[in-house]
Formats: C-alpha cells, structure tokens, sequence
C-alpha cells in the first residue's frame, strides 16, 4: 500500500547530512575568522601608519626586534647600576629596593653580603655619599641568555675626602614579563658579578 509519506529511514538520513553540513560549515567558519584575526593582530604589530601632509595614509616598519632589545638592555643596565650604586644615608633603602627588582637573588645575595659586610651601615655613620659619574655597557645579543660587561665610575665623598672609583661587572640578561613601574623594560640580571673593582688617580 503506497503512502503519500517518505520512508521515515530516507528523511532520518537527510537531516543527518544536513546536521553534519551546518557543523563543518561551522567549523570551517570559525577555523578561517581565528586565521583572520591573528592575521591582521600580526600586521598590526609589525606595521604603525601615519598621516601624510597630504592625507595619505603611510605605513612604518616599527625598528627590528633585536635594536629595540638593545636599546632596553641598555637602559635596564643603567637604571640598575644608577639605583645599586648611587646611594647616599638619605636614598639608598629607596634605591637599593628599585634596583632588587630589576635582578634575580644574585643581585639579592651580593645586597646581602655587602650589608652583612657593614657597608651601609659605614653609608649612615660617616654620612658617605657614593655618586655614580658614568656607566658604560657592553652587550652580547647572539645567544640567549645576553651577556653583558659594565663599566661604572663612581665616587665616594667623604667630607673632606673625594676618592674615585671604576668597578666591572658581569652578567646575564633575560627576557621576563614587564612590571610598571618596577621592572619596565621587562629584563631581569641574573649571574651578577663584581668583577674588579680598583681606585682611580688623576692620572687615570
């Protein structure tokens, strides 16, 4: 006996295929806006635009990855050989907490040591006043973690007394996230080391 009905088995099988269509079509949807996304999110990072006199539009390379590194290792150094070392009875608790965060407990342990060794405690009684005169770095950026030499010259007022100093240290440099404001361009000195330290004369 036929029945103006289709057989229940060949309707269960059309809805199924479309079922299944709407999910791939779905899936691929989806699939090709995440592409998207992190497509244009990558252009935007590498490219900045600018306005023209003219009302153009003018895209701008940002500066190469490895001469920003540089130029933030760099200031991380001389921010942290400024706060470790010029110091005074007045700053240097202040300073010294600045300079902890942007070093890892090789920083902490030599902090430890020179106050165990009765340096700031010489800082407060003779009113001392230690005044960083230049900092100069040197950087290896070829392998990870960077490399760094620095050269500081300071100097010790006592009063009546100027005595001038140069102290090498070492280390090594490593990328970690960014903390504002104590640790602003995102690097950390691990491996530090003072490695001479000798008295200047006017002749040097």
């Amino acid at each position: 006996m036929k029945t103006p009905y289709k057989n229940i088995y060949t309707v269960l099988k059309t809805n199924r295929f479309i079922v299944i269509a709407v999910i791939a079509f779905s899936f691929l949807s989806s699939a090709i806006a995440v592409y998207s996304v992190f497509s244009i999110n990558d252009k935007a990072l590498n490219n900045a635009f600018a306005i023209n006199t003219d009302g153009s539009v003018i895209p701008l390379k940002w500066v190469a990855q490895k001469e920003n590194l540089k130029v933030e290792a760099l200031a991380h150094l001389e921010l942290f050989h400024s706060y470790f070392y010029n110091i005074d009875a007045s700053n240097y608790e202040k300073n010294l907490e600045k300079a902890l965060w942007l070093g890892n407990s090789s920083v902490d342990n030599l902090y430890r040591q020179k106050k165990a060794d009765g340096v700031y405690n010489r800082l407060l009684q003779y009113s001392l006043v230690q005044k960083v005169l230049s900092i100069e770095s040197q950087l290896d950026l070829q392998s990870v973690p960077y490399e760094f030499q620095t050269k500081t010259i300071f100097e010790i007022n006592r009063g009546t007394i100027v005595d001038k100093y140069e102290l090498i240290s070492t280390g090594n440099l490593i990328i970690v996230d960014r903390n504002f404001p104590k640790n602003t361009h995102g690097l950390l000195i691990t491996n530090y080391f003072e490695k001479s330290l000798k008295k200047l004369t006017n002749e040097n």
